[in-house]
């Protein structure tokens, strides 16, 4: 689903500087921070920082065999699909629905969650498609919550910026609702301090 404000974004981008990781904007500098993050989306910014390491299209299929109990042979067809290693965000949604009819609580767990990340934090240009590899985080659930996913989320996000800003490309992956929801509050924040 397309919620973001494309006029915005393109301008947002056009005023991207990746030496300050900022937008320069003609009421002064913005940027997003760890504590917008935490604070916006209650995600933890300190704790164990998941570095997520390419898979590659085997391993992914181990992944999915494993996390998400499907054969292996509708794993690899998903991955051919999908040109590498990602899977379709429809997929996932069968998976968990099918997961939960049958009570195979773990695994729903692990599809939604795939699913959640593939459409908020870690959204791709494509919209359809959610890379495998942050599955893998997810392998022991009692564990993910100790990670610093704003960290993290923050830092793909900078990445995606800072790709769009060179490559003259307008489209922007990541968590789009997120930078317009911080921007929008920033400046607020800067046009009614220049008031008092």
């Amino acid at each position: 689903m397309d919620t973001g404000d494309q006029g915005l974004i393109s301008a947002l981008v056009e005023r991207w500087h990746k030496d300050t990781s900022s937008f320069h904007l003609p009421i002064g500098e913005v940027t997003i921070t760890l504590n917008d993050v935490a604070s916006l989306l209650h995600l933890p910014i300190i704790g164990a920082f998941h570095s997520f390491e390419t898979l590659h299209v085997d391993e992914v299929v181990l992944v999915l065999v494993e996390l998400l109990e499907v054969p292996r042979d509708e794993a690899t067809a998903e991955t051919v699909q999908c040109h590498g290693a990602y899977v379709r965000l429809l997929w996932l949604r069968e998976i968990y629905q099918s997961k939960c009819e049958v009570g195979h609580w773990t695994v729903a767990t692990h599809a939604y969650l795939l699913h959640l990340l593939g459409c908020t934090l870690f959204a791709n240009k494509s919209a359809t498609h959610v890379h495998v590899v942050f599955l893998d985080v997810f392998r022991d659930l009692n564990q993910s919550g100790s990670y610093a996913w704003g960290v993290v989320a923050l830092v793909h996000m900078y990445d995606n910026l800072n790709d769009a800003g060179k490559s003259g490309d307008r489209q922007l992956a990541g968590y789009i609702t997120l930078l317009q929801v911080i921007i929008v509050n920033d400046c607020y924040l800067i046009v009614f301090n220049m008031f008092i």
